[in-house]
This record gives structure tokens, sequence and C-alpha cells, in this order.
């Protein structure tokens, strides 16, 4: 199959309708135009759909014409509350709201890879779901989209992310940890208030606040091994109404990314410990709420190898790159974790300087060189194809 001539069949489409979803993003569970504009889409395709449950997502199933195994292809929808400025012409135009992270080209790389599949799918072995997520960026659309079971007789599942800091041309699909896992956390500092000037009389919260920041810097430093990675970041405290008050009340706020299962297992009760006997130091009580949101997007070595090849075949062998592993977090983890054949996730550069597409993700002037998109539809294309041929029935 000439998956090149197929992916060119649908290029104008792509980048059409990339920019059409670009002009209008929607914040992560509230993808509802969204949906309904991707329903028109697969509707005058004569896609097959269902709903996912109650929520924005939305499976697509193409059944081949010829018996094989079943693998999902997964997008997401969302975009992220951020004011655009970059220099498109097809800027947002929903205020304060932002395709900054490269979710309008999966979307777009999803639907004209339907689009073309639906071309021959008399010629394809097995079946192909392709789900359009919710809620990445809040890391509940994939929890969301397990609740509703739409993993139920799915073998294997491959996904993408457009990435500015890989040049275009480029797509890395490393074995092993690609994304960190996430978790999320509050720490309650309760004291007792009372004057700045008599502070005997109180219970400072923001001093007892202090020391746990500052002790929970060993969790790192002194509880991880050196061979492990983790990372705790205290994003916000927040405490005190006036410069002479003893603060009754303190919370501080944080994140933790590990690539490790074992290290994230520990997190939560590493924090609730050094939180509660500290602020017992100083009379405070400490009370922890922790979210453990996604786990770690750890790539298949199978799947990884067998993607290379894909690359290799659609931009040639040069067009592997490696690419260190990323501490930001992703939910496609959910899915590998559910497939028997596993899956992994590959990263497509759209990053070129010359062209402004050299921004960070989530930056307001965010921007992506749109052949990577292409690129990155192709490989959808050609890594399905190379998948479902090695497991046909």
């Amino acid at each position: 199959m000439d998956v090149k001539a197929l992916a060119e069949s649908v290029r104008e489409y792509l980048l059409d309708i990339r920019r059409e979803l670009h002009r209008f993003p929607e914040l992560s569970g509230e993808e509802y135009e969204t949906s309904k504009r991707i329903k028109r889409e697969l509707d005058s395709m004569g896609a097959e759909y269902i709903p996912v449950g109650d929520t924005t997502g939305i499976l697509v199933t193409i059944r081949g014409g010829k018996p094989g195994k079943t693998i999902l292809l997964r997008c997401d929808m969302d975009a992220l509350k951020v004011t655009e400025e970059s220099s498109v012409d097809f800027k947002s135009e929903n205020e304060g709201v932002m395709h900054a992270c490269g979710h309008d080209g999966h979307m777009a790389m999803m639907l004209a890879s339907i689009k073309a599949m639906l071309t021959i799918k008399e010629d394809i072995c097995g079946t192909v779901k392709c789900l359009f997520q919710p809620a990445e960026e809040i890391g509940k659309g994939g929890i969301w989209m397990m609740e509703n079971h739409v993993m139920d007789g799915v073998d294997g599942c491959f996904g993408e992310h457009l990435w500015s800091g890989i040049p275009v041309g480029k797509i890395s699909v490393d074995a092993g940890p690609r994304l960190s896992s996430c978790g999320f956390f509050d720490i309650h500092v309760k004291g007792k208030a009372s004057h700045g000037a008599m502070p005997h009389e109180g219970i400072d919260a923001v001093v007892a606040s202090s020391a746990i920041v500052m002790n929970l810097q060993t969790i790192v430093s002194r509880e991880v091994s050196p061979l492990d990675n983790a990372v705790v970041t205290l994003g916000c405290v927040r405490a005190g109404t006036q410069n002479n008050i003893i603060a009754e009340e303190a919370v501080i706020s944080g994140t933790t990314r590990t690539y490790q299962m074992g290290v994230r297992e520990k997190f939560e009760e590493r924090i609730r410990r050094i939180a509660e006997t500290t602020a017992e130091t100083f009379n405070a009580k400490a009370t922890l709420t922790y979210r453990d949101e996604v786990a770690p997007v750890i790539n298949d070595p199978v799947c990884s190898e067998r993607a290379a090849k894909s690359v290799a075949k659609i931009l040639g062998e040069d067009a592997v790159c490696t690419f260190a592993p990323l501490t930001v977090a992703e939910d496609f983890s959910v899915y590998i974790n559910a497939a028997p054949e596993k899956g992994c996730m590959a990263l497509v550069g759209v990053g070129n300087p010359e062209i402004d597409a050299d921004w960070a993700h989530h930056h307001c002037k965010f921007k992506m060189d749109e052949e990577g998109i292409f690129n990155g539809m192709m490989l959808y294309l050609q890594y399905t194809m190379d998948w479902l041929e090695e497991y046909k029935g």
C-alpha cells in the first residue's frame, strides 16, 4: 500500500480542518462545539461512531474487509486557558483560550487518517478504533474513557504528540519512559492566630509551612535513589491576611513527577509523614489531600521498534531520532497499560525556528510547522497498516 499517496490525498483537508479547529478552542471537559464539529465531519465521511458515555468523547470504528485484531488510535481535544499571541492568521476566536499544546493538530491528524482509511477499508486486516478524548490537560479524560470501556476488544494502541522541541522531519519513538507520572497535592496547615506583636500567644502557620516546604526537599535528595528520578515541586504557598497578624492557616500546593512506579507509589506517604510531623514540631496541624492523576507513559520495546520502521518507510531512516524523556505528563498511559499487545506514543517534530515555530508548549506564542502535522498523519496511517498486517487473521 502506498501510504504516502494515500496521505497526500487528504493533505489539503488535514490543513483546512486543523486551522478551523485552532480558531475555536475549548477548555477541558467543555469541548462541546468541538465534539459537534467532529461529528459533522464524521457524518460527511459516512464513518461509524458513538459518543463515549456522557462526555464529549467520540469513538470511531473502521471495520476492515479482512480478519485481524483491533488497534486503538487516540487523540486529545482540549485547549488551555491562554490568550493567544502567535502570528498565525487563524488565531483563536475564543478569548482567553488557545490550542497551545497541539491538540488541534492531533484532532486534524485523526480526522484525516479516518478519511483516508475509509477509502481503503476493504483492504484493512482487522479493525481500527479512533478515539477523540476530552480533558487530557487535567488528567481526567483517559480515566473517563476507560470507565466507558473504550478498550473493550482492543488488542494494541498507538498515540502521537506533536512536539515543538523536535525539529520538523524528525520523530522520536524511543522505547521505555517517555512522559512522567503526575500527582497533585494540597497541604492545609492549621495554627492559631494572634497579634503579630505577641507571637507567643499564637501558633504560626507561616513558620510551620516554611519548615514543611524545606523538609519536603529531602524526599528527592534523601529518600529516592540517585539511580531513580523524582520531582516534588511546591508551586504555591498561600497564607496570612496582614503584616501584623500571626497567620492561623496556610495552604501549600504542589505536584509530583516520576517514571518509576515504585517511587510514584510512595509519594503520598512521604509527603504526609513529613508534613504532619513537621507541623507537629510547631504545635500546628497539617492535613494532606493527594491526587494521583496520571501514570507514566512507558513505550513497549516491540511497539517502539515497529514504529521506528514505520517512520523510516515514510520519511527515511534519518527521520528516526532519539529524544530524552519528558517530565510533563500525558494520560495515554491508561491505554498502553490496558492493551494486551501494549503500545507506544510517538513524539512528532513540528519545531522550526525559521517560521517562529519553536516556542514551548503552553506558551501564548506556541506555533507548529504544519509539515510536521502532515508527517504525524502519515505515521498514523503507516503504523496502523504495519500493525494490522502483523496481526492479521
